[in-house]
């Protein structure tokens, strides 16, 4: 009976999640079996709308992952015309193709909408609803850009179509997106897959070892291959490890000052946060380690390999092993062969093949010398495209972070709308395309109070670290004791890009 009862309530507890795993799996057939059936009379039913979605979402990751930049719809039509006539030899005039590319881009984008994926919970005895994407957009200097989720992603994981060497890759960057979300126990299974994925590398490492001792042949080919396809990732990967470990670290600090304002709220959270960073660090690990056995692997496949080829340079020949293949095969006559060299006239020679030996393990003293680097050519302040991102935006969250203030000290108080129109009056209508602006005001309505006098003694948030670092000094003088409150009103519309914003009120606080 106590059986059945935990039974009952493992269906009841854990169908909620369990659904909300399927859910990922749900865009791909309602894809697989609409897309084509009603379009232009059934014409272009001959094409595998499931293969054209896994297509499109390798696609995606290639461009948004390994080339860190997202796609235009232009660059999308290129690479699904070019899929179209290569595998499905489609033939249609271009403005029809035009049409179909377009129509297939709409369905895959659900028509900028979420798949709803509707189901029982049976603890609540409702309807549920889950919401998936596969491509998600924004708005860049006017121009429109796509990138994959975090779901389509995971989907294509499971899907096990993608290379072995890209898979940690590939999962890391899900684990960034899970980080970002506040998906803290999603991102624990993904740095758990992450683990896996070490090991069977970690496994492939000693077929590969273990083939060399047995087939010298077989296992230098396999050997390169390794050192191809698995290596050559390790250096992307452990920038990806301490991306990711430094926004757990900071996830962890934002958790530690929500403990303390909430502690009933937060410490779940925290404890997500907490087993997350445990795992990364025990996955760090195993990933160091694999690099510090892959190097030696790799100088025990030199050794392996030399070794191999100095035994097959030795000029040694077993007569006796050779006349009873001679006596097996029944054949005196080959043994002109080995007898025609004995009796050619005798010949001078004036090299050893002994020394072959010799001059293979011979180093050169120019073979022992490094390569000279000429440290005038280096350039110490070169900086990569990511740092100086990192850079423009603190900048940008610090000036924004000053006008505010600059403000606030004038009339001390106003609300978004006014703060607006005065960002829009310095900088002009721009302002409203620059994400950074939204950045800001997303970072700075987590918290309800700012002290300028706390904040350059020491920062709490993201934010505040940011503007500490990039506001001038004369600026941190100006205003070092300005404090102020925050109030969140009613929501408002941002004409220029149909933005819904909620209204919030600044009111600077008197010492």
């Amino acid at each position: 009976m106590a059986l059945k009862h935990l039974m009952i309530n493992d269906i009841i507890s854990d169908n909620n999640a369990r659904m909300q795993n399927l859910k990922k799996y749900y865009p791909f057939f309602v894809l697989n079996e609409t897309t084509f059936s009603q379009y232009k009379d059934g014409r272009y039913s001959y094409l595998d709308m499931g293969y054209i979605t896994l297509a499109t979402l390798r696609f995606f990751i290639n461009e948004n992952n390994f080339n860190e930049r997202d796609i235009t719809y232009e660059e999308y039509e290129a690479f699904m015309r070019e899929l179209l006539r290569r595998d499905f030899d489609l033939d249609a005039e271009e403005e029809e193709e035009n049409v179909l590319i377009l129509y297939i881009f709409d369905k895959l984008k659900n028509d900028g909408r979420a798949f709803e994926f509707k189901f029982f919970d049976p603890e609540e005895k409702k309807t549920r609803i889950a919401r998936v994407k596969f491509i998600d957009s924004r708005i860049d200097n006017g121009n429109v850009l796509y990138t994959i989720t975090s779901d389509a992603i995971e989907f294509y994981l499971d899907t096990k179509e993608i290379k072995d060497e890209s898979k940690i890759n590939i999962s890391q960057l899900l684990l960034e997106k899970m980080i970002v979300s506040n998906n803290f126990k999603g991102g624990i299974d993904v740095v758990k897959r992450i683990n896996s994925q070490v090991r069977q590398i970690s496994e492939q490492k000693e077929d590969v070892l273990k083939l060399l001792s047995m087939d010298i042949f077989e296992g230098e080919k396999a050997y390169e291959e390794y050192m191809d396809t698995i290596a050559k990732w390790f250096e992307d990967e452990q920038k990806l490890f301490a991306k990711n470990k430094a926004l757990v670290d900071k996830a962890i600090e934002k958790a530690g000052q929500d403990l303390k304002e909430d502690e009933t709220r937060s410490s779940k959270a925290f404890e997500d946060i907490n087993n997350l960073e445990i795992e990364l660090k025990r996955t760090i690990d195993n990933h160091s380690r694999l690099m510090a056995e892959t190097v030696e692997l790799s100088q025990t496949a030199d050794k392996i390999i030399s070794s191999a080829k100095l035994k097959k340079l030795r000029p040694i020949f077993d007569f006796n092993e050779s006349l009873n293949k001679l006596i097996k095969r029944d054949a005196p006559a080959d043994m002109s062969y080995i007898l025609m060299p004995l009796f050619a006239p005798r010949l001078n020679k004036t090299f050893s093949v002994n020394s072959i030996d010799n001059m293979l393990s011979l180093r050169s003293d120019d073979g022992m010398k490094g390569e000279k680097v000429d440290k005038k050519n280096l350039d110490f302040d070169f900086a990569y495209e990511d740092e100086i991102l990192d850079k423009k935006i603190g900048m940008n969250f610090a000036k924004l972070f000053y006008e505010l203030l600059d403000q606030l000290s004038k009339w001390g108080h106003l609300n978004l709308k006014e703060y607006n129109g005065i960002l829009e009056i310095k900088f002009g209508k721009e302002v409203y395309a620059n994400r950074d602006l939204y950045a800001f005001l997303v970072h700075l309505a987590g918290k309800r109070s700012y002290s300028m006098p706390k904040m350059l003694e020491k920062q709490e948030t993201l934010l505040e670290e940011i503007v500490i670092e990039y506001m001038a000094d004369t600026d941190k003088e100006k205003f070092k004791n300005m404090e102020f409150m925050i109030e969140f009103g009613e929501e408002f519309e941002i004409d220029e890009y149909n933005a819904l914003v909620t209204d919030m009120n600044f009111e600077r606080r008197m010492g």
